[in-house]
């Protein structure tokens, strides 16, 4: 894995559509990239490093071709190198492949191969297809039919796209791994600049249709705003003639053609240094989007459509990282409510399912596409449980999988580390329990909800979060606590930190830390405490905070003042006084603060943390 773009039809702009391309997917994570583009033979570069590399490497080169594809690459077999690095040939060089997911009979494929005669210059799996479709070429097949071919011998996860040399055809197949195409049968275009310089033809002329695929709709987004997406078993073939989508025996698929609701501007960085400031930013944007139309606060309503029905009377959600963290968030709503709901590591629950009986497993994944909370719902599925998605993505795998879907309308988010998708999933929890359940106070919280966009835009304008960053910026580590629904939160502090920070950070319920990692805790140890309200939750946790201080360490307080946390805390980070559900997304913000201040005082790559990729489609 991990980003995937190609393009048909655009005659002697190929070349800079896929670097354009390869740059809107920079945001993914990635360790090196390449292009192939097939003309009279295949022309391919590739580089590990950044998007930079390759066109360092690219400019004294003059390659072109009227088909191309291209790939960022995230290592999981072998090394960042630029043997590694995709596109990957044939033998014959007549063949290029690009390839997201993992291959797991790659091992005996290649042993087969090898026996037979073919030379491997890689570590990776994704070598073996190119090989492949070069053997049924050489029994006679044609082009499609070789590919074909290629693909029914892997078992794994996929998204292939693979072009030949003499052929302006892009041929393409999906298999628990995102692949969408981009149609564009418009008579002119005027695409936008690429940030790096080199830029599409900027010219009106009149031109044919152009044809894109890609693993995520920003790489192409730039250019039409109609989509395919394509499902597991589907096969896809482009050029500049048209596209098509057929079964794994061949017959032809009706698609329906979407069209994506955003703007490809909210892909800039609109001024902000980084994606996530920007993201960070955007949350009462985001908070907006998702609450519009779905919350009556004077009838004391929530519509959430036909999900209204489902009333659930047990839920066990499934989810990796952040998406975990928040689910963690929506079991205690839900449990708050008098609903059974446990929260479940997806990765965990796929290989080890809990008894489900009649709960409603709860797919919580931005992207949509993530693999192991994919097995996790397919599990359930196979064991009769009802399904449902929350996520971003309108027509994502797990939406289109599960019996049903709740959208959170996050919009695009860039950054690798999860902000505004994160605030907007626990606002789409909420939505979830409130017009699922029975809920005491359900107006008060609907009216917090409201509030949410104008409480956390108070907090940006207002917040203290850099010169806490300054404060600690040299320290060795962090510690985040919490209790009730402040406990995620205390989580999600901790995953910022380490994710953007590379600084080892640990979150904990407020009371497990003298349990065992109280031994940890120094002078040069901060700990930001979570304190809410000034209920009994409050009061335990300002006793964990006089724990800490009495071990000499520094201790960050974020806090609506209920409480008299304050007066045992070197500094303070103000939340408006609102509801339980409403503060914990308010304290969340000032730890996405923190964390983005630090990683920026340290000089991190905080848009593309090391070694980790914003989708992560392998399990």
């Amino acid at each position: 894995m991990c980003g995937i773009i190609g393009c048909v039809g655009r005659e002697d702009e190929t070349l800079d559509v896929l670097v354009h391309g390869l740059s809107k997917l920079e945001y993914r994570g990635y360790d090196s990239a390449g292009v192939a583009l097939s003309g009279d033979r295949v022309d391919v570069c590739k580089k590990s490093g950044k998007i930079e590399d390759l066109k360092g490497a690219l400019e004294p080169r003059s390659i072109g071709g009227a088909a191309g594809i291209g790939h960022t690459r995230w290592s999981t077999h072998g090394p960042p190198t630029d043997a590694n690095a995709h596109p990957h040939l044939d033998c014959s060089g007549d063949v290029a492949v690009v390839h997201n997911g993992i291959i797991e009979n790659y091992q005996s494929l290649r042993d087969e191969l090898v026996s037979a005669g073919h030379t491997f210059k890689s570590d990776t799996d994704t070598e073996v297809v190119p090989h492949l479709v070069e053997d049924a070429l050489v029994d006679g097949a044609d082009n499609e039919a070789a590919v074909r071919e290629a693909i029914s011998r892997l078992e794994g996860s996929y998204a292939v796209a693979v072009v030949v040399s003499g052929d302006d055809t892009i041929y393409a197949a999906r298999n628990d791994s995102p692949l969408v195409l981009g149609i564009d049968e418009s008579e002119a275009r005027s695409p936008s600049e690429d940030s790096s310089g080199r830029s599409p033809r900027e010219s009106n002329d009149e031109r044919g249709p152009a044809y894109y695929l890609a693993s995520d709709v920003p790489a192409f987004r730039d250019f039409t705003d109609r989509v395919v997406y394509l499902a597991d078993g589907e096969f896809a073939t482009l050029s500049a003639d048209g596209w098509r989508v057929s079964d794994v025996d061949g017959n032809t698929v009706d698609k329906d053609v979407d069209t994506v609701d955003w703007d490809p501007e909210e892909t800039g960085k609109s001024g902000y240094d980084h994606f996530m400031l920007k993201e960070i930013n955007e949350q009462p944007r985001a908070i907006r989007q998702c609450l519009r139309g779905r919350v009556d606060e004077m009838a004391a309503q929530v519509d959430i459509g036909d999900l209204g029905d489902l009333a659930p009377t047990g839920v066990q959600f499934v989810a990796c990282g952040t998406s975990y963290h928040a689910a963690l968030y929506g079991a205690q709503l839900l449990r708050s409510a008098g609903i059974p709901a446990q929260a479940f590591l997806a990765s965990e629950y796929a290989t080890s399912p809990p008894p489900i009986g009649d709960a409603l497993v709860v797919g919580v994944t931005q992207s949509g596409e993530t693999a192991d909370t994919l097995s996790a719902l397919r599990e359930a599925r196979k064991r009769g449980a009802r399904t449902l998605a929350v996520t971003n993505t309108v027509g994502s795998t797990a939406a289109r999988e599960c019996d049903h879907a709740l959208y959170i309308r996050a919009g695009p988010e860039i950054g690798v580390a999860a902000s505004k998708t994160f605030a907007s999933q626990l606002a789409a929890l909420n939505l979830f329990t409130l017009g699922t359940t029975r809920v005491d106070g359900k107006r008060d919280i609907i009216g917090a909800l409201r509030d949410l966009p104008s409480n956390i835009q108070a907090i940006l304008d207002e917040s203290r979060a850099e010169a806490v960053a300054e404060t600690y910026v040299d320290s060795g580590a962090y510690f985040f606590i919490g209790r009730g629904l402040q406990y995620p939160v205390a989580l999600e502090g901790a995953l910022k930190m380490k994710e953007i920070t590379y600084k080892h950070a640990e979150g904990f319920a407020a009371g497990e830390l003298k349990h065992g990692p109280l031994a940890l805790v120094t002078e040069d140890t901060p700990v930001f405490a979570v304190v809410t309200g000034d209920g009994e939750m409050a009061r335990k946790t300002i006793g964990n905070v006089k724990e800490v201080e009495a071990r000499d360490a520094p201790v960050v307080a974020v806090t609506d003042g209920q409480s008299d946390v304050e007066r045992y805390a070197d500094h303070v980070l103000e939340v408006p006084e609102t509801r339980p559900q409403a503060a914990a997304v308010l304290a969340n913000v000032q730890l996405q603060l923190v964390s983005y201040y630090v990683a920026d005082e340290l000089g991190r790559s905080i848009d593309k943390p090391r070694n980790l990729a914003k989708s992560v489609t392998v399990e």
